[in-house]
């Protein structure tokens, strides 16, 4: 009765309320929705810190590649350089067992099955090396290891040859891709210009037939230089031992020259080269083999001591004996007439090996010079005389004194001249590698490492 009384009585004030409760409510809605907004804002602007080290790592300059950093990641991950080093280490394996002497062995004997009238014997016997066999032996194993590393130097050198090459192929290949950029700017500026003189009525639309030409030549010129920049990066980057190209920018310039060494210094460097020390340890191997088999024609005696017990007597008798093979049939002389002829074989290849380096030396110093020669000729006298005659022409057609065809003739001469100067910059290089790679080693003239 008062709640009805109640609610007939307050109608009014009821719904007051309810209207201020009503705009409380969207009030707070409000409140926390501009909270959650400037939250959102704020979040938005501060970035977290991984996304900025990625945008840092993606703004942050590419390292260059220098030419001594890749020859020392060769050195490090090449395969076959880690292969050639555990053909090194197992070479310890036969020093060692080339120094252990022979085991001694253990004899036993029984005579006579019955208990009362058994005899046993125990025996060890010890075999001697004579004649020097296992001095023979170590020293031919040691020989052995100085054969591996000298083929571990061997290799070594003729990596870092290969790297240089391979890494101033990348900077030849670079340098005709930019040419071939640079052409189809060119080729692509005379096609509008001849597009615009046709459109004018001042020469033949066939002019612009032979323009269009020219510019879809040159863009395959272009794929060609980009795919040969691919190439050599991937041959670069395979002798470093890597599967995809950690760096993307090499130092240095291709037209840095190599300097080109008299042929008398080269020549004098001759005998510290890979071959011909290698050659000399493989002669110094054959001979220790042969004092190996030299040895092995005394035979070696065996020296046995032992005891024996009776039972039938109940007395222990002390044994001894020695034992000599006698080498009536097999005096080891067919091994040793073997080892003879390799040795010989071992000389004649050490001297094969020096007449051919000479050759070989004097035909890449000769190849060095010629290039060189070819290049600054190349770079002083055929380049800027071949610019000149393409910027006259371009002038002279644009003014119309000349017509496209003999700009054309300009455009090919100079850029075939371009291409002719970067060639034989990648021969040049080419060739002081093939005189690092036969002479070699640290003491060298190292004639490509030294340029960065």
């Amino acid at each position: 009765m008062f709640k009805g009384i109640y609610l007939q009585g307050k109608p009014q004030a009821w719904r007051g309320r309810k209207k201020i409760s009503l705009t409380a409510s969207a009030a707070a809605i409000l409140l926390v929705a501009a909270s959650s907004s400037a939250l959102s804002q704020g979040v938005s602007q501060r970035p977290i810190g991984g996304e900025d080290a990625l945008q840092t790592a993606a703004t942050a300059p590419a390292t260059p590649l220098s030419l001594t950093t890749a020859i020392e990641l060769a050195l490090e991950g090449n395969p076959e350089v880690a292969a050639a080093t555990r053909q090194l280490e197992a070479t310890e394996g036969q020093i060692l067992q080339g120094r252990a002497r022979p085991n001694p062995e253990l004899a036993y004997s029984l005579e006579d099955a019955r208990s009362r009238t058994r005899t046993q014997s125990w025996q060890l016997n010890l075999p001697v090396e004579l004649g020097g066999k296992r001095a023979a032996r170590t020293k031919a194993a040691e020989k052995s290891r100085e054969q591996a590393q000298a083929q571990l130097n061997e290799l070594k050198a003729a990596l870092r040859a290969n790297v240089a090459a391979a890494y101033f192929d990348v900077l030849t290949a670079q340098e005709r891709l930019v040419l071939a950029k640079d052409s189809l700017a060119l080729a692509k500026s005379s096609t509008d210009t001849v597009a615009k003189r046709v459109a004018a009525g001042k020469v033949s639309p066939v002019e612009e037939s032979k323009a269009r030409v020219a510019e879809a030549g040159i863009r395959v010129e272009l794929a060609q230089a980009a795919s040969e920049q691919r190439n050599a990066r991937s041959r670069l980057f395979a002798l470093l031992g890597k599967i995809e190209a950690p760096f993307t920018v090499l130092e240095g310039k291709a037209e840095n020259l190599p300097p080109v060494p008299k042929l008398a210094d080269l020549q004098s460097l001759i005998s510290s080269s890979p071959a011909v020390v290698l050659a000399r340890i493989e002669v110094d191997r054959r001979k220790a083999l042969t004092d190996l088999e030299q040895s092995k024609r005394v035979p070696d005696i065996t020296v046995s001591a032992g005891i024996q017990r009776s039972n039938e007597t109940q007395r222990n008798i002390l044994l001894f004996g020695v034992s000599v093979p006698l080498p009536v049939f097999d005096r080891n002389q067919g091994n040793l007439l073997e080892a003879l002829k390799l040795e010989d074989k071992a000389r004649d290849e050490l001297q094969g090996a020096t007449v051919r380096l000479h050759s070989e030396v004097a035909q890449a110093q000769e190849r060095l010079s010629t290039i060189t020669a070819e290049v600054q000729s190349l770079r002083q006298d055929v380049l800027p005389g071949a610019k000149s005659a393409y910027d006259a022409a371009t002038i002279g057609f644009e003014n119309g004194k000349f017509n496209f065809l003999e700009v054309l003739d300009a455009q090919r001469t100079y850029f075939t001249a371009k291409s002719q100067y970067l060639k034989a910059l990648g021969e040049a290089h080419r060739a002081a590698a093939d005189v690092d790679r036969l002479l070699g080693g640290p003491a060298g003239p190292r004639l490509i490492a030294t340029q960065n």
